[in-house]
């Protein structure tokens, strides 16, 4: 079989189309080649060169983030359990404890805790002298009868940690301030 001089030429010219193709598709890939290179030695930073050893290390890492992640959780509620116990629900009712006496000079002031754990102190203030009385609370409640001021400071500090409104009550003579540290 023989070839003509036109069948020739366009072998050829085909075979030198070819080629050039040839040529830009390895351009090609080694232009994304390189591109992967630079990827994979970000990846790589420590130098390793093997994707299982680099595997290996960010699993090592991860169950460090883990075991750190748990003691950070367990010392969080270890310190909730603290706050919960520390007296930080506070709340004073000023009153007049005498109709003749103005300026609502006596008061009674409940701190507790969450649980309504801690104590009421009130001050009686009169003319010649005053007075101050302190009573342990527990569990929101105390063995000594509390008076309706006293109560209502209790009642006024647990509500501050609920989250519960605080108001006073309808005489104009009493006055409730409640604060609660979170």
């Amino acid at each position: 079989m023989t070839l003509t001089a036109t069948q020739l030429t366009t072998l050829a010219l085909v075979t030198g189309v070819l080629v050039v193709l040839a040529l830009l598709v390895a351009l090609v890939a080694l232009l994304r080649l390189r591109s992967l290179r630079a990827n994979f030695r970000v990846l790589w930073a420590g130098g390793q060169s093997d994707i299982a050893t680099v595997a290996a290390g960010q699993e090592r890492r991860i169950t460090a983030l883990v075991e750190r992640l748990e003691a950070t959780r367990a010392d969080i509620s270890e310190v909730r359990g603290g706050v919960a116990q520390s007296l930080r629900n506070v709340a004073v009712v000023r009153y007049d404890a005498f109709g003749d006496m103005g300026g609502r000079l006596s008061f009674s002031c409940a701190v507790v805790d969450d649980a309504g754990d801690g104590l009421v102190i009130s001050s009686i203030h009169a003319r010649g002298e005053s007075r101050t009385y302190a009573k342990g609370i527990v569990g929101g409640s105390s063995e000594i009868t509390l008076t309706p001021e006293e109560q209502q400071a209790l009642s006024s500090a647990r509500g501050a940690h609920t989250g519960m409104p605080v108001s006073s009550r309808s005489r104009p003579s009493r006055s409730v301030s409640a604060w609660t540290r979170r």
